[in-house]
């Protein structure tokens, strides 16, 4: 029998959106207010990522179907009232003043891999596959392992920075280096600490160094030299995992670009904003999505996914939704 839990979504954060494409309208080059019932919201120029929806706060539910370790085991996200709702498309990336959401895939001492179905509805949950076999690591991954919602790794794009490798047409991949095994599904607010640049099979496979905010240690790192510092040894650590994993199964080593070494923190933010530009890209259908899945709510409410803004004081909360609005556009 199918199992339901809910993950919660702390009440503080700033999701985003929105409003349905018919209320906008025109293009203004100056900041904006509105008024929506006396509710003022302002506006800032600068870009910062594209989002899609809010998901309705504080909770949402993950849904189970099949048995864990099983071929038909999914785990479906649904909104309050049942509705499935993607966790690739449908997540928020970014939470604001440099949070964004993680959606944790494998938790960390485990060794089934899991991952998003990026080719099937509504992009559940599962555990990868080859030849008909459920997939494992040849040993545990010792950090959570997931992804960043709201990104894609464009496999048309070459990389000129990453000798040249295309993107492997997968979100942006996080390890996640706080001390609490977390669950398959769950919805963690991290901080991006640095970046690797994998090139698996000739193909470009960002590694996101992150860390969560509820950890007893997130205060104290913010940037690549803290967690040299208060986590010694782990970046060498994850990159030799993912360097050596697939040589028990015969295969050769991964390489990593960037001098083999691991990119500072601003690094790993470019990284996240170029990647959801091409995720902004695919759900526009601007470029060819192949096999992928772009089913999801924020693809059936609107024409389009506008820009998020960063900005101070961005968010005002309603009754179980956060809104933002396109800075270039306005509402009546």
């Amino acid at each position: 029998m199918a199992a339901t839990r809910a993950i919660s979504i702390a009440s503080n954060s700033t999701c985003s959106l929105l409003t349905k494409s018919p209320f906008l309208l025109k293009h203004k080059p100056f900041v904006h207010t509105l008024c929506l019932k006396n509710l003022k919201l302002g506006y800032s120029s600068s870009r910062r990522s594209y989002t899609c929806r809010a998901i309705y706060n504080p909770d949402f539910l993950v849904k189970e179907e099949g048995q864990p370790e099983s071929l038909d085991y999914r785990v479906f996200f649904v909104d309050k009232s049942g509705k499935k709702i993607s966790p690739w498309h449908d997540i928020p990336l970014q939470l604001g003043n440099g949070v964004f959401n993680f959606i944790v895939e494998i938790p960390k001492e485990s060794s089934a891999k899991m991952e998003v179905a990026t080719d099937e509805p509504y992009t559940p949950i599962k555990q990868d596959t080859k030849k008909g076999k459920l997939r494992y690591y040849p040993y545990n991954i010792h950090w959570n392992y997931g992804l960043l919602p709201q990104t894609w790794e464009d496999p048309s794009l070459a990389n000129s920075e990453v000798e040249n490798a295309f993107g492997d047409n997968d979100p942006v991949d996080v390890v996640e280096i706080g001390e609490s095994r977390r669950k398959v599904g769950e919805v963690l607010k991290v901080k991006p600490l640095a970046a690797l640049a994998m090139i698996d099979e000739g193909e470009l496979d960002w590694k996101i160094v992150a860390i969560s905010l509820d950890d007893p240690k997130a205060s104290l790192v913010n940037d690549i030299d803290d967690v040299e510092k208060h986590f010694p040894g782990t970046l060498t650590a994850i990159r030799d995992w993912f360097r050596d994993y697939k040589i028990p199964d015969g295969k050769p080593a991964n390489k990593f670009g960037l001098g083999n070494k691991a990119a500072n923190k601003d690094y790993a933010l470019k990284v996240i904003t170029e990647t959801n530009e091409s995720w902004n890209k695919l759900i526009k259908r601007s470029i060819p999505a192949g096999e992928l899945s772009l089913s999801g709510n924020c693809l059936h409410s609107l024409e389009f996914c506008p820009p998020f803004y960063d900005f101070t004081n961005s968010c005002v909360e309603l009754p179980g939704y956060i809104y933002l609005f396109d800075s270039n556009d306005v509402l009546a």
